[in-house]
């Protein structure tokens, strides 16, 4: 109960990574146990027992109108607008972690293929391909991103007013400024996050297969993929359509063999 209080208070780790570090723990003292390590019998951390995870809430994402709202409230008149519509362009264009933007330089570019290099999660680089829309904006930007040091220029793809790399608070700040502006009335809090949320859901709404989307995404195994993907209204609409009773019940409407008016309700009684 101490190592896992430890992995939750002190590590701020979720229940997932406690359950995966139980499980590394409990493995290696089978092996001591396995090659006759001197009381490997009584390891303490041999029985520790996994938690409970409980429901995990899937992430929402923008609807299509939405991301229109959001990025038609960036002014790209300016310098820092510039900046701002190429950071968020890339996060919802390549569904990248607000930390895995932060981490960019420019040396992570291939302009010759249109290539990005990133160093995702664990450390474990991955390589996406920057269609010619994307590439543009960031082309634009880098046009103006002189304009952001004095001195030294920074190797950080990103870089703030001051020519440091843009700091991931900064970009969450920005977004809330944005967010507010566009109006979007959304139901839940937009972050960085949500931009890599939706990025997940459109791709899925388009029928791309899973593994590619946890390609993409540079998740381990498609399980960690799932929770990012659900189907918009629109899918849901479209797929209730697909059902034999539905086109039957249609059918019957159109020959006018079913009347749908609505009667006058009966009296309740007392």
């Amino acid at each position: 109960m101490d190592f896992q209080y430890y992995l939750k208070r002190e590590r701020k780790n979720a229940g997932g990574s406690i359950n995966r570090k139980i499980f590394t723990l409990r493995r290696y003292a089978q092996h001591l146990r396995l090659v006759d390590v001197p009381d490997a019998e009584v390891l303490p951390f041999q029985n520790v027992l996994k938690i409970r995870q409980g429901y995990r809430k899937r992430p929402l994402a923008l609807t299509e109108k939405q991301i229109k709202r959001l990025f038609a409230a960036i002014d790209r008149a300016t310098v820092l607008g510039l900046r701002d519509y190429a950071v968020y362009a890339l996060m919802f264009l390549t569904g990248l972690r607000v930390g895995e933007v932060h981490q960019l330089d420019l040396e992570s570019i291939d302009f010759e293929q249109k290539l990005l290099v990133v160093n995702g999660k664990g450390n474990k680089p991955r390589t996406l391909h920057l269609h010619e829309e994307l590439f543009r904006i960031l082309t634009e930007y880098l046009a103006v991103r002189p304009a952001f040091y004095q001195h030294a220029a920074s190797p950080a793809l990103f870089v703030s007013k001051k020519g440091n790399r843009l700091a991931i608070r900064t970009m969450e700040d920005n977004l809330m400024k944005i967010v507010a502006k566009a109006d979007l009335g959304a139901s839940f809090s937009v972050t960085c996050h949500t931009l890599r949320h939706t990025f997940a859901s459109h791709l899925n709404d388009k029928e791309v297969d899973i593994l590619v989307i946890q390609s993409l995404l540079g998740h381990a195994t498609p399980r960690s993929t799932e929770a990012y993907i659900h189907p918009s209204r629109e899918k849901i609409r479209q797929a209730l359509e697909k059902l034999p009773a539905v086109a039957f019940l249609q059918n019957l409407i159109e020959q006018g063999v079913l009347n749908l008016r609505f009667q006058g309700a009966r009296p309740q009684r007392e």
